[in-house]
């Protein structure tokens, strides 16, 4: 078999070349290899735990001068000295600073981002039944927002564009965003972004500290309703910490995709595309899903041949190489089995029944469906939100949208007539569970008491 032969010829170039591993679902020990392979930050989350609640503590208790410590810890300036609101002068003046052609692209990828999730707007709705009793829902903006935008190993001013735009459809009166500067230095394409997106208020402070005070609240900034947006390890985790307290969006975790792909697609773009996942950081997961043998090899060779062009090579080969890989599979059906079961943040589907076979997958953040739907053009200005569930969370849970920056409240008014039948039936269901004082103030409303 080819399989075999390749794998022979590959095992002693692995580590020298940023390969993936190569598995087979015919090998005894598939759903072990294929579990270790998706679990691979279990022992990560549980080393950060501690650190994150000491800062999460420190933060409440201290408040601004926890942020300022933590900030001089690990970004490297004196906040309290230089201050760790940005200026809402300075943040307009990122947006004239910038060239212009970024800055029409931020403003394309907001239009486009506020066309798709005016679409998830939802309004109030109500009806009245027979006897006049009037039931419904009540949807509300959340009042205040606070956004995390990452700042380490790169910047993300489309994270700004999609968490800010969504919240801003829905109706959120105050958005707060937090991000890392490094030794102080601004980054224009973030301050541009939030000052397309409406961005009330910008803090210049990161990692756990930044969540634990969007949750807490300090003199400087003010606590929050609800967290949203991506993050590292620790930022994930202080989330995880302060949920209850305040709302989050979801707990990301690493960057991962799924390329389904048959030889219908040019194997460069599909190493290309993995690629893309890959330099977000070394523990970001890029996985290849097929049933032909042939495509797995001709992806591997053009891994081999255009990972040295790569200007973030390094981080690349060490994603692909740590957490990486080719899966084999024997058919379609197995095909559709695996990727419901691994339900990536990204699932690039190109092969001649893409359509077909989109449809027939139930588990994935975000669906890229032909081989002209990169990836990374989702990233930016597609449309849809780039804040997607990681970690196999796609099973329960959805992308970023309008819906999270609403709240629902239930209306019940129920009219004298309505009270005879609901307050009946209550009654029975209330005495069943022992619960009498429930039973009788549905009785107290009953024509014959």
């Amino acid at each position: 078999m080819w399989l075999l032969h390749a794998q022979l010829n590959t095992d002693r170039l692995i580590n020298m070349s940023g390969l993936p591993k190569i598995l087979s679902t015919q090998a005894a020990d598939f759903s072990t290899q294929l579990d270790s392979l998706l679990h691979r930050d279990a022992e990560q989350v549980a080393g950060v735990e501690q650190t994150v609640a000491q800062v999460i503590a420190d933060v409440a208790q201290q408040g601004d001068q926890a942020l300022f410590n933590y900030t001089k810890q690990f970004d490297g300036f004196d906040a309290e000295a230089r201050g760790i609101e940005v200026p809402e002068w300075r943040i307009k003046q990122a947006l004239e600073d910038i060239p212009l052609k970024q800055r029409d692209a931020l403003q394309y990828a907001a239009d486009r981002v506020r066309q798709y999730h005016q679409k998830q707007l939802q309004e109030s709705w109500s009806y009245t039944e027979a006897d006049g009793t009037k039931l419904g829902q009540k949807v509300t903006p959340i009042k205040r927002v606070g956004l995390y935008v990452p700042g380490g190993k790169a910047t993300y001013p489309s994270s700004v564009i999609m968490n800010a735009i969504p919240a801003k459809v829905a109706g959120v009166k105050e958005l707060i965003v937090t991000s890392p500067t490094p030794k102080g230095e601004y980054n224009d394409m973030v301050l541009a972004a939030a000052s397309i997106a409406g961005v009330d208020r910008v803090f210049r402070v990161g990692g756990a500290q930044a969540i634990a005070a969007l949750a807490y609240g300090t003199k400087t900034i003010p606590a929050v309703d609800k967290v949203t947006g991506p993050g590292n390890i620790y930022v994930a985790t202080a989330k995880k910490q302060v949920f209850g307290r305040v709302g989050i969006d979801m707990i990301a975790g690493p960057s991962e995709v799924l390329v389904i792909a048959d030889d219908s697609v040019n194997p460069e773009w599909v190493a290309m595309d993995l690629f893309a996942q890959a330099e977000h950081d070394e523990i970001a997961q890029s996985i290849l899903l097929t049933t032909d043998e042939k495509v797995a090899g001709n992806v591997i060779a053009a891994i081999q041949k255009l990972l040295p062009s790569m200007e973030r090579a390094d981080i690349i080969r060490s994603s692909l190489t740590q957490n990486g890989a080719v899966i084999v599979a024997q058919n379609r059906q197995e095909v559709v089995t695996i990727a419901d079961y691994i339900a990536a943040e990204h699932l690039e589907v190109f092969t001649e029944d893409a359509t077909q076979l989109a449809e027939d997958i139930t588990n994935a953040g975000a669906i890229f469906i032909g081989p002209y739907s990169a990836e990374s053009l989702g990233d930016y200005c597609a449309g849809p939100n780039h804040v997607l569930p990681t970690s196999g969370t796609a099973r329960f849970t959805s992308p970023l949208g309008v819906y999270d920056f609403q709240k629902r409240t239930s209306m019940i008014q129920v009219s004298q007539a309505g009270a005879q039948t609901i307050g009946k039936n209550a009654s029975v269901l209330a005495r069943g569970e022992s619960l009498t004082a429930h039973a009788r103030s549905a009785e107290y409303r009953l024509d014959e008491s």
